[in-house]
């Protein structure tokens, strides 16, 4: 049996691949990813596997930089492995 920690993560993975591509579902997952502070001092949008965010300031721009390769393994494993390829942030 697995703890509920490790079921819900996947659970919510599993209807995320299983629903259309769509803005919402990329922000539901970002939110998800990052948490609400971050999700609030930024705005996402995904063209041709490239997941754009664009920063309310350099600082939020940097603390996405910084995280940004564990944000896309998180994006990645909510949404698929071949929906975002990486992140382009822009402040």
């Amino acid at each position: 049996m697995l703890p509920l920690t490790a079921a819900v993560p996947r659970a919510l993975a599993e209807l995320l691949r299983g629903s259309p591509l769509s803005p919402g579902k990329v922000d539901f997952a970002w939110k998800a990813s990052v948490g609400t502070a971050l999700q609030r001092a930024t705005a996402v949008c995904l063209e041709q596997g490239v997941l754009l965010v664009d920063a309310q300031s350099a600082q939020w721009a940097l603390e996405v930089r910084r995280s940004s390769r564990i944000i896309l393994r998180r994006m990645q494993s909510l949404l698929g492995e071949d929906v975002i390829r990486e992140i382009v942030v822009r402040a």
